[in-house]
């Protein structure tokens, strides 16, 4: 560390009787009293505020990878093996399979039927605490996950007839895993959902067209010959590529929901840059006057939480690529469904969309005479997209909450409870909490006007409570708890 110390002498001098001393004056152009130099002064404390706004930041990344490699015949030494290779012995993930069977290292018994099995994850996570002002707190928060495992069936091959490998034979190789990453809704949040129309729902409808096309293109596919597309328009969707394919599906979806364009969204399933969700908290209303004559604290937060996630990816074991250089109906039928779209090489069940304003908006005050007020609003939804039924389940929630509370100081109360009778002077203390929660469940089809209240209620709740501490050993409490829900649907 460096440190600087200054030191100041002072010298006193004795006066004559009768001689005044001039009085000074204070020229030095910093001076805080000095209106010009005050706002120099503001101004330059607040650009170190927001240069320095950032008070941290945290990354975190781990990634884990493994292998396992059974009929494995080599024996470890007294202190393990640098076999099959010495990368490998220390944590290497390259693939040594081929390796091990031409150096006859695995088995040849013909009943084996142990799976060759691979396993990786990576999660990245960081944190931004930043305060632009001193009474604004932003935390920034995201993350992504990764996870996959694949295994496969094989088998060695002894051409020599010796009894040792000498070929690495693959059979079925399936794989399968997970993923989620933080993203934002925020573009339509507040767009018009309800069970007899959804904007943004029809937007995903429209997406699919302008997805197909760009899939054909992107496959070479002449977007001018009427023989490429469904009934000979080529206002419709290209051949291979219909409006139930899950590669059009998919990023249609994500492209109405997120708010983008769908001529630009990413086609691919997976994401790579987590987007940032945030929490905010305000504190600055109490340097008002109003304020400070009226309340003891007063502060106002905002959070949001957002989420894509994908709960289960697995290879399409009947998957055959394409041959781009032939048209739609020169192709081998295997490469299409039974729908008579291109087959997919991940199939995917469902994909799922979180999004949560918790809170919305949240007042939490307390006054001079100790009154004690929150109010808060919630707001919720959930977007489950199956390609199962090409259904999409859209769950709302809305959730209202006043909190009161307020301390008696000193109440006195005669009572034997905490020993002889006595008189006995403590605080009282009451909350009160009442909420509001609606939630609905609609099911929404993608090719037919027929969306569906299938769940949901409105459970209004009541909560009250007062202690009261007859002694450090003593607390009586009280409550009260009352809750009704009325139902959407009379199932």
């Amino acid at each position: 560390g460096l440190v600087r110390q200054n030191s100041r002498n002072t010298r006193q001098t004795a006066r004559r009787p009768g001689l005044k001393s001039r009085p000074k004056t204070n020229t030095h152009s910093n001076n805080p009293n000095n209106p010009t130099s005050s706002k120099k002064y503001k101004a330059y404390n607040t650009l170190v505020d927001v240069l320095t706004s950032v008070k941290r930041v945290q990354f975190n990344y781990s990634e884990n990878n493994g292998s396992f490699l059974p009929g494995y015949l080599q024996t470890p030494g007294f202190i393990g093996t640098l076999k099959p290779t010495i990368g490998y012995t220390f944590g290497s993930q390259k693939d040594i399979r081929y390796l091990a069977a031409r150096n006859g290292w695995l088995t040849v018994f013909p009943e084996f039927n142990q799976q060759y099995t691979e396993v990786h994850n990576d999660n990245l996570n960081y944190t931004i605490n930043i305060e632009p002002f001193r009474d604004l707190k932003i935390d920034l928060t995201g993350g992504r996950a990764y996870a996959e495992n694949l295994t496969e069936n094989f088998n060695t091959i002894d051409s020599n007839n010796d009894g040792f490998s000498d070929e690495y034979n693959s059979l079925i190789r399936n794989s399968f895993g997970n993923f989620n990453i933080s993203t934002s809704l925020i573009k339509t949040a507040f767009n018009k959902s309800d069970e007899s129309s959804s904007k943004t729902f029809d937007d995903f409808r429209d997406n699919r067209l302008t997805i197909a096309r760009r899939l054909a293109q992107r496959d070479g596919i002449n977007m001018t010959n009427p023989v490429n597309f469904e009934d000979g328009d080529i206002n419709s969707y290209p051949l291979g590529y219909g409006k139930t394919n899950q590669s059009v599906l998919l990023p249609a979806f994500l492209s109405a929901y997120t708010g983008k364009d769908a001529g630009k969204v990413k086609l691919g399933a997976f994401r790579d840059v987590p987007i940032p969700n945030w929490t905010l908290k305000y504190t600055g209303l109490m340097k008002k006057k109003w304020f400070k004559k009226h309340f003891k604290r007063f502060s106002v937060t905002h959070g949001y939480n957002s989420m894509y996630t994908i709960n289960q990816f697995m290879s399409n074991l009947n998957y055959e690529a394409k041959d781009t250089d032939l048209d739609y109906t020169q192709q081998s039928p295997n490469t299409l469904d039974q729908s008579g779209n291109y087959k997919n090489e991940n199939l995917f069940s469902n994909i799922n969309l979180m999004e949560q304003f918790s809170p919305l908006i949240k007042l939490d005050m307390e006054m001079k005479s100790s009154l004690k007020i929150l109010a808060e609003i919630k707001k919720d939804r959930m977007l489950s997209l199956s390609f199962d039924n090409n259904l999409m389940t859209e769950i709302q929630g809305y959730e209202y909450i006043l909190g009161l509370g307020y301390r008696f100081k000193d109440v006195r109360i005669r009572s034997k409870l905490a020993g002889a009778k006595q008189v006995i002077k403590s605080d009282l203390n009451m909350k009160l909490d009442v909420s509001v929660r609606n939630n609905k469940t609609i099911i929404r089809y993608l090719d037919l006007e027929n969306n569906q209240v299938t769940a949901g209620q409105t459970l209004y709740s009541l909560k009250y409570s007062a202690d009261y501490a007859f002694s450090k050993n003593l607390t009586g409490l009280f409550y009260f708890d009352y809750g009704f829900s009325v139902y959407a649907i009379s199932s």
